[in-house]
């Protein structure tokens, strides 16, 4: 099974919002940290429950939180988990993004 085949089958508290089976973003950001996340965990050559389980976990932190946000938390733990950037780097680049 490929990662966009895991993503595609996924249920429960990590599932991303569909419409008619199709996926729903709100705004484009959305769209673009899905993909990141697809993305990233395809390059490194990672199971897609590298990614899944942190989202489960985020989702899981803050059931009040928008999905997509919990999403991007999933994406941040990954790319510091893995060491693709330290902490701070994470925070520097949300910052200036932010601005």
């Amino acid at each position: 099974m490929t990662v966009r085949d895991d993503v595609q089958s996924m249920e429960g508290a990590g599932a991303p919002p569909r419409s008619n089976g199709e996926l729903v973003f709100d705004s484009p950001w959305q769209g673009r940290a899905f993909a990141t996340a697809v993305g990233l965990v395809e390059r490194l050559g990672l199971d897609w429950d590298a990614f899944r389980s942190r989202l489960i976990a985020a989702v899981s932190a803050d059931a009040d939180r928008p999905y997509y946000d919990s999403w991007v938390a999933a994406l941040e733990s990954l790319v510091t988990d893995t060491g693709l950037l330290d902490p701070v780097d994470v925070a520097d680049r949300a910052a200036a993004l932010e601005t």
